[in-house]
């Protein structure tokens, strides 16, 4: 396997850049989507139950199927990048909106009454008070989003664009086990990180939930 590193480091490097780029930038936008979409489900009560039916209906198409459908809807060459960052966006989208407007209906009706009581208008209240007492639920959302779909870029290589996941056809077709092992080590690894980094996230930005699970520190 080092050997299979030190003659194919490049390739290993580029796919490893590429699956983090097919990973994680349809979080980001996947996130900056949700946000509004979510809060109009609490802001709206009678579009909460059809944002979870659409939700749910999204999340459960088959990747494969959604990878290649998109070159049809959006015009584009299926090889293109722009279809797994679509793809993994809409998925990203479905989990998180759910996840952010749920979040928000939790929070306690006596913070939201206070806040309003303070003199906080709607778009202060939602910025100062509900998001981020709501922050614990959507980045544990969050944290499943970027999981998933740093498992999910691999699916990409079938049709030939998959970060890491091209590593195991490439193992497959060669009947090679070393490009397979590194590829899912590294898979492992980024999600690992990745989920880390959330975590710590978390704990600098929420740092009062410390003390709601029992801890002094």
């Amino acid at each position: 396997m080092i050997q299979y590193l030190s003659n194919n480091h490049e390739v290993v490097l580029a796919a490893l850049r590429q699956h983090i780029y097919l990973a994680l930038l349809p979080v980001l936008i996947g996130f900056a989507l949700s946000l509004p979409i979510g809060w109009l489900g609490v802001r709206f009560p009678w579009f909460y139950h059809p944002l979870v039916n659409v939700c749910g209906v999204l999340y459960s198409i088959p990747s494969l199927a959604l990878f290649v459908f998109l070159p049809v809807l959006l015009g584009t060459k299926i090889l293109s990048p722009a279809n797994i960052v679509v793809a993994l966006t809409i998925y990203t989208v479905a989990l998180l909106a759910r996840t952010v407007a749920d979040g928000l209906r939790a929070v306690d009706p006596i913070v939201v009454q206070s806040a309003t009581a303070m003199g906080y208008r709607r778009t202060r209240r939602l910025l100062d008070v509900e998001l981020p007492v709501a922050l614990p639920v959507i980045l544990a959302g969050l944290r499943v989003a970027t999981v998933s779909n740093i498992s999910l870029v691999s699916v990409g290589a079938l049709i030939g664009i998959g970060g890491l996941g091209q590593l195991f056809t490439r193992g497959f077709q060669l009947f090679y086990l070393e490009p397979i092992i590194i590829g899912i080590i590294l898979s492992v690894l980024l999600a690992g990180i990745a989920d880390l980094i959330i975590v710590l996230i978390q704990r600098a930005v929420t740092p009062w939930t410390k003390f709601q699970h029992g801890g002094t520190a």
